[in-house]
């Protein structure tokens, strides 16, 4: 796939949001660029400044955050999916987490200051940026509120029935039972009474 093709990936997925007309979307095609990123390597680390936002065209990501020496996954991102350090873009300020590959990965990013000035130039761009947020927003609502909510072995059964299987099928388990908040042995007996009804 090349640059073009991947350029025409990321705006299919901009018009999820709503259609866009090509004078609109020609405002953000010369902010694109491809990034490719090892495995292990940060999109954003914690501690710098978010810049850009980006489309997983090829690969997968993690979301987590640090205390006490100790990581805690909070998301994982796949193909097609929208991912930055969102706050940090917003608020200038250094991130409070890291945006890890799990794999070699290739977006295609833009710096949010790009996107943040066509807001104001295109009623297109200013939707799509409020249902980016409101799609960010759904996202973390739904995971505090399966976290408050839902015992371990009820969030992993919602992982196999729900939309987010790419999980089970893609992380390693080490990294689903932090996710979880819970221990890999602790998932492992979840694994064993779900598989057992």
């Amino acid at each position: 796939m090349d640059f073009n093709e991947r350029v025409n990936v990321l705006r299919k997925q901009v018009e999820q949001f709503g259609k866009m007309p090509d004078a609109d979307w020609e405002l953000l095609t010369p902010s694109l660029k491809e990034l490719a990123i090892p495995k292990h390597g940060f999109l954003t680390p914690e501690g710098k400044h978010g810049k850009d936002i980006g489309l997983i065209i090829d690969g997968s990501m993690r979301h987590y955050y640090t205390r006490d020496g100790e990581e805690r996954t909070t998301y994982f991102y796949f193909e097609n999916a929208f991912v930055g350090a969102y706050i940090s873009c917003i608020t200038g300020k250094p991130s409070d987490v890291s945006i890890e590959a799990m794999a070699d990965c290739v977006l295609i990013v833009f710096p949010y200051t790009a996107l943040a000035e066509l807001f104001t130039k295109s009623i297109y761009w200013e939707r799509f940026g409020r249902k980016l947020a409101e799609w960010a927003l759904v996202g973390v609502e739904d995971r505090m509120v399966g976290l408050l909510t839902l015992s371990p072995e009820e969030r992993y059964i919602q992982l196999l029935e729900g939309n987010k299987k790419k999980i089970i099928e893609r992380i390693p388990q080490h990294l689903i039972a932090n996710y979880l908040g819970i221990t890999p042995v602790s998932l492992s007996r979840i694994r064993n009474r779900v598989m057992r009804k």
